[in-house]
């Protein structure tokens, strides 16, 4: 982009493509930042894009200047002396003008443009070059359509007095003074330092200073020391207002003073054939600055230390502890009747199962081969609700106290809005929560790979049992034997012990020393299925709180980002 003169100042080009990328960062941010910006300037934003697609698509390369001034200022006669003919009416009972007029210089069609404006009165400046501000001929080589002097493709309007006391003037100009390229803000010796003119306009356009004229009429009734002083002090009021270095011209329209100089800035904004991307670009860093506010400079950090608390108290409002506490007693209760003295287990399969009471599965690895496609998880779930208690209500405080620090530490210096959504996104609601939790625990395996120690400790008890039987039995066929006084049956002996009393009692004592020393393996393994169970479940925890906390959390705090960047990409 090269710079562009506007009148006395240089300013960088602003391209077509620059212009519709502006506004859609401001569209992007306007969609990204929602209930969390200020509703008037989100309003504002949406017409801004809206206008700005309306004045693109417009044919035509016409500039709009506005005279915009206050009751009395001159702003008819000075629209007359510029367009060379008596097309306003100029009247001693002011206010007079009551409908924006329109003069079109140049043989290009501006009644689209007219349309979207909403000016019905018109009138096109007659002149082949549509004007020239040099005083040579129509037909000067100097003044032909393009070069520096030409106002062809100027589109002057003349509007109500933004004072007037007819609240329908007011309007209208306002109406046109949002939709224009170039503002020429005309006043007079007497208004020139009128609140309504700096605080309504001149400050509330500081961003406007490309396209920003103020016009001093009438000051043929100045002496010329008087000029230069009321000059300057325009200017000091400009940079109160925000403007640095404004442009202000001194004319009459009486006298024609001043005229040639307003002309050729008139004319510089129409060689440009910018002052409409100019001014569209200002009204969208202008509502991307005050929206800006509503936006900090960076987001917090989710730690993982946050989601560490909140996953501890959510696993005691799941209750994780006690399906914990069951796996354990599982465990212990299945090492029992895997490597128990086999003569007694089935008394300990009389003792309930502590898992299913709660109603969970172990998630066998085989439980769904019977249905190809169906997957262990697919099966769980099917089982609806556990049978674990409700949450206490101190698990429920502790829930509600880490997802409120969560939401806290996410919500650190942002704006109250983003704060409250943050904290909002923070606390899902109760009942989806609490079913989420309960879904988790149902679908996570319960179970892992039998310990080796099992089958060998299994085998070894089922041997010493056949021996202990082989053993009873022998003895009590030696017993009938000698009781019905059959021939003696040879018996064998270890040392000093038959075999028969050495198998048996052999077999039952190491039976029950195998079974003893099963119990503290039992125990450890089970203090181990316990930890790794309990790493299941709060990984299946863990995974609720990042879908139905955590997410929407960074969900806000990307929004709250991609605003911030989309805001400074349209300010830029």
């Amino acid at each position: 982009m090269s710079p562009v003169k506007m009148g006395s100042r240089q300013v960088k080009g602003i391209t077509a493509e620059d212009l519709t990328s502006k506004a859609s960062s401001l569209r992007d941010a306007l969609e990204a930042g929602g209930d969390q910006l200020d509703r008037k300037q989100t309003s504002a934003g949406a017409e801004i894009v809206a206008k700005v697609h309306a004045r693109t698509a417009l044919r035509g390369g016409h500039t709009v200047v506005a005279l915009a001034g206050a009751t009395g200022s001159g702003k008819s006669s000075l629209f007359n002396a510029l367009v060379g003919s008596s097309v306003a009416t100029v009247g001693a009972k002011r206010p007079t003008t009551s409908k924006p007029t329109a003069a079109v210089w140049g043989p290009e069609s501006a009644t689209e443009l007219l349309d979207w404006l909403t000016v019905g009165r018109r009138h096109r400046v007659e002149g082949t070059d549509g004007g020239a501000v040099d005083g040579g001929a129509p037909d000067d080589a100097e003044s032909s359509p393009g070069s520096p002097g030409s106002l062809e493709g100027l589109v002057l309007l003349d509007l109500p007095d933004f004072d007037s006391r007819i609240v329908e003037h007011r309007r209208e100009a306002d109406l046109i003074l949002a939709l224009v390229d170039v503002f020429v803000w005309v006043t007079d010796p007497q208004k020139y330092a009128d609140a309504r003119l700096h605080d309504d306009y001149l400050a509330a356009l500081s961003m406007h200073d490309a396209v920003t004229v103020v016009v001093l009429n009438q000051a043929d009734r100045l002496t010329p020391q008087g000029v230069s002083e009321v000059t300057a002090d325009l200017v000091r009021l400009g940079e109160r207002d925000g403007i640095r270095g404004l442009q202000v011209y001194a004319t009459s329209a009486r006298t024609g003073q001043g005229l040639d100089e307003l002309r050729m800035r008139l004319a510089a904004a129409v060689a440009g054939q910018n002052a409409a991307r100019y001014r569209l670009a200002a009204d969208i860093k202008s509502v991307a600055s005050h929206l800006r506010s509503d936006v900090a400079d960076t987001e917090p950090s989710l730690r993982e230390a946050d989601d560490t608390e909140l996953v501890d108290s959510l696993c005691r409002a799941a209750g994780i502890p006690t399906v914990v506490a069951a796996v354990e007693r599982d465990y212990r209760q299945e090492a029992s009747a895997r490597t128990g003295w086999p003569l007694t287990r089935w008394a300990r399969s009389l003792r309930p199962d502590p898992i299913k009471r709660l109603r969970l599965s172990k998630g066998d690895t085989d439980d769904s081969a019977a249905l190809p496609g169906v997957t262990a998880a697919d099966v769980r779930g099917m089982l609806g609700r556990s049978s674990l208690p409700p949450a206490t209500p101190a698990a429920r405080a502790s829930v509600d106290v880490a997802t409120r620090r969560l939401g806290e530490r996410a919500g650190e210096g942002l704006p109250t809005p983003w704060a409250e959504a943050v904290a909002d996104a923070a606390t899902p609601p109760g009942p989806d929560l609490a079913d989420a939790l309960d879904q988790a625990v149902l679908k996570t395996p319960l179970r892992a790979r039998d310990p080796l120690w099992w089958t060998v400790f299994g085998v070894a008890q089922t041997v010493l049992a056949l021996l202990t039987v082989v053993g009873l039995g022998w003895l009590v066929l030696l017993g009938v034997a000698g009781w019905l006084r059959l021939p003696e049956i040879r018996t064998p002996y270890v040392g000093a012990l038959p075999l028969p009393t050495l198998l048996l009692v052999g077999g039952l004592l190491l039976g029950l020393v195998l079974a003893a020393v099963s119990r503290p393996l039992a125990r450890s393994g089970a203090r181990r299925r316990a930890a790794l169970i309990n790493e299941r479940l709060r990984s299946s925890v863990a995974t609720v709180a990042s879908a139905h906390i955590v997410a929407p959390v960074r969900a806000v705090l990307e929004r709250h980002a991609q605003t911030r960047r989309s805001l400074d990409a349209a300010r830029s």
